[in-house]
Parts: structure tokens; sequence; C-alpha cells
């Protein structure tokens, strides 16, 4: 079965993402109050757990501040109460996700589904319908910044891209199935797009980037920086034009190396699992946030909204595009500055910046003769989530070849639960040519914060 595409919906959730680019501010306070009172009404009507929050009140009429926020783990236990379709149900959904076989499928014929990395410490799943995904469509195809203007104008349509993507390819997050699902939508771009996961040695994704040949890169930074290294040493010979980068922090040093090493721009955008495009990059560099179809609220440690220039503890989202899976006022984790000046370019659209999650590279001591190994951060936590169940962790390298395995819980069953997740992780660094590493577990021992107000899941002293 194709994955979900409503052709109609598509038309006007691009033609009014099209529209609202060059909109005046009151133009795009009245979509967001319009589509706000929207969401508010249907999730009343539809969700029980959103009928007892709008009780007595009348939905259209009340503000977005006095509500309370919604944290991912309370939404996950209540879930059948949260979702607006009685049909969603989470053991179902998780079986679904269990199966590989499943990416891109659509759920019940009208759902995509994926499920989040649970870098909070709880795995997230995430329903989208039909109307969601025409503005997540028409979100990444008119908002990203257009890197080679010639090109483009020459190549309207990307026929000539071969657009690689490097990550977790094995599981149902949304990156991976956005990827498989443009794919089976449009039977052309098959041999032009593809997915490479950056779970195998490094040697083996070279060979398989260098034989794919892409123009388009798309990864996280931490991978980009891994392949600028290995096109530095000459390694990895691709003839890329663009790079586009998101899920990470980017320095604006790892940034110009990745930049100088494969000699093409570098574009960073924002998303999540609760909100696929919430960001892209203008050609200033500068953020802009999709505030026609997403709110931002930073907030201090006590919820209170923070002034614009100042970054909060934590950010709410608010998706105006989902109705099935109401978010509103959503914990989102992240520490999000919405800037106070208007940003040059000109767009209307507030500018932004985000403090992503700022987890180190691992190096690790290579057989006798071989170049140290090393593995980026998102490749770890996903064989800890993906192998072993294990969510609620921090990994500490330690020395060359030292792992401090570590979790805030405690119990027989926590230390079982990180021993087996030690044995995997061997098994998976001795696959990609690391030897002799040890690693130790500890359990009652919470890890430490990066700047991005999450706990930091993979931390090198040897940075």
């Amino acid at each position: 079965m194709l994955p979900v595409l409503d052709p109609w919906r598509a038309c006007a959730a691009a033609a009014d993402v099209s529209l609202a680019a060059g909109a005046s501010d009151e133009a795009l306070r009245h979509r967001r109050a319009s589509r706000l009172a929207s969401l508010f009404s249907a999730a009343a009507a539809g969700s029980a757990l959103y009928r007892r929050v709008f009780a007595g009140r009348d939905p259209t009429r009340i503000g977005l501040e006095a509500l309370p926020v919604a944290h991912k783990k309370e939404l996950m236990r209540d879930f059948k109460s949260w979702v607006a379709d009685p049909a969603l149900d989470l053991g179902r959904l998780r079986g679904f996700v269990a199966d590989r076989a499943n990416i891109a499928e659509p759920w019940l014929g009208r759902y995509m589904v994926w499920e989040s990395s649970g870098s909070t410490g709880e795995p997230g799943i995430f329903v989208q319908d039909a109307a969601a995904m025409a503005v997540y469509d028409a979100l990444e195809a008119l908002r990203r910044p257009v890197l080679q203007p010639l090109q483009r104008w020459l190549d309207p349509w990307g026929l000539t891209e071969r657009v690689a993507f490097v990550g977790a390819t094995g599981g149902h997050f949304a990156s991976t199935v956005s990827v498989e699902r443009l794919r089976r939508l449009q039977p052309g771009l098959a041999d032009r797009l593809r997915g490479f996961s950056f779970l195998q040695p490094i040697d083996a994704l070279v060979a398989q980037l260098n034989a794919f040949r892409p123009t388009v890169l798309a990864t996280y930074p931490s991978a980009a920086v891994l392949l600028a290294q290995e096109r530095r040493c000459g390694r990895l010979k691709v003839p890329l034009q663009e790079i586009w980068t998101g899920g990470e922090g980017f320095s604006r040093t790892r940034r110009a190396f990745v930049r100088n090493a494969f000699e093409c721009p570098v574009a960073n955008s924002y998303g999540a699992s609760e909100f696929l495009s919430l960001a892209f990059e203008c050609s200033l560099g500068v953020l802009h946030l999709n505030s026609d179809w997403a709110i931002l609220e930073p907030v201090d440690a006590h919820g209170a909204a923070v002034p614009p220039g100042r970054p909060g503890t934590t950010t709410l989202l608010t998706n105006l595009a989902n109705h099935v899976q109401p978010l509103i006022r959503y914990d989102l984790g992240d520490r999000v500055t919405l800037l106070a000046s208007r940003c040059a370019c000109g767009s209307r659209l507030p500018a932004i910046e985000v403090e992503g999650r700022d987890d180190d590279t691992l190096v690790f001591r290579g057989a006798s003769g071989a170049p140290p190994v090393k593995i980026v951060p998102l490749a770890v936590s996903t064989v800890l989530e993906e192998e072993a169940g294990l969510f609620d962790f921090q990994l500490v390298q330690q020395g060359p070849g030292e792992l401090l395995l570590r979790t805030g819980r405690s119990g027989a069953d926590t230390q079982a639960a990180l021993e087996k997740a030690s044995r995997v992780l061997r098994d998976f660094l001795a696959a990609q040519g690391a030897v002799g590493v040890r690693i130790r577990c500890r359990v009652g021992e919470s890890g430490c914060c990066g700047r991005s107000g999450k706990t930091r899941r993979v931390v090198s002293s040897l940075r």
C-alpha cells in the first residue's frame, strides 16, 4: 500500500505555505489564531484528555497560556485518552514499529507512524494523518533555502540530483520514514534517493557512498564531520553539491570544516519527531520558525515565559497541523531563543537560535596498524535503544578503551538491563573494529546536562 498522501490537501497546503512566505505580520497572526482555535475545538471534541482540560470552558475563547504544560511521559501513559481516534492503540502501534518491514507503511491505511529516539529517557510514538503530512511536505519543499541557484535554474525538478541520507535506517524514526515514503511515492526517485546506515563500520559506509556518488548529503552534524574527515584523508570521493544537516548542535568551526572539506554549501534545519519541519535557514544562515504552523514558547524552570533574546530552560511546542494526536504546550526539552530583532533577510517569520544536542563522537583504538575507530553519538544511542531497549542512560568515555555506562534508575532489574546493554554495545564496537574496550556499569547515578538542557547521552572526557 502506498504511504499517506492526499493530493488535494497537498496542493492546498503548498499554496498556503507559498502565500504565507510573503504575508504581513497581521496575516500570520490571523493564521495562527484561526488554526489554534481549530486545534482546540478538535482536541475538545475528539480527545478524552482534552475534554477534561476544556471542561466548562469555550475552547475557541481560551488563551494558549491558560492551558497546562504537557509532558511526553504522562501523555504516553494516557495514550488512549490523549489521541482523537479510538482506533489508535498504543500496544498495536508499538508492535507495528517493532517490525522494520513496516517503515513508511500506512497504519490503518490512513496514518504515518514514527517513533522518537527517547533522548529524554522516554520513547514516543507519533501518528500523522494526511492533513499533517500535507503541511510537512509543503514546508519541506517550499521553505528550504536554494543553496545552488544556478543549478536549481538549470534543473528545477532535481532530475540530476542523487541524495544520500546517512542515519539510523533500520528504525521508524521520522527522517527514515520520510525518506522511504518519498521513495515509494515517487518511483523515479528510488535510484536517486537512498538511505545509508551509520551503524556500519566507517570504511563500509565510505565504500557505499563512493559507489552511489551522491550530489546531496543529508545527515546529522556529527556524521557530517566524520565524513568530512574521510574526505580530507582522500578515502571519501563523492561530488557533493549540497549538504543538509539537523538534529544536533553545529558549531561554526565544525560547520566550516565540513564546508571546506567538501567545497560546497551547508545548511542546517530544526525539526523534531513532534513536528517534522520546525525551522529552516535563510540565505544569511539564520533559522526561521514556521510560526504559521507551529508555536514555540521558551519558558524558565518555573514554566514562565522568557522575553525575546533570552534562552528558556525548555521550550513548549504547540503543533497546529496535527489534530489526531494533539500536542498543546508540549515540553519539547530543547533550549530555544526567540530573537528580539527581525532578520536582515526580510522574512517575517521569527528568527530563532537552538541549542541542539552536543554529544561527543567516541574514538577507540583499532586493530594493530589500523586507524582509530570513530563512532558518532547517534549510532551509539540507536544501538542501546533498539538492540538493548535502554533509554535512560549516559555513556562516558573515560579513556581510549574505557567506557562508563550509567543510569539514574536503580534496582536489580536496572542492573540486569545495564549489563545486557553493555554486552550489546561491546559486540557493536567490536564489529566496528574497536578492540579491547572495557565497559563498567553504574545504577542510581544520573548524567550531566548539556547546553540543550537535555542530559548528554554520549560524553567523551578525551574531547
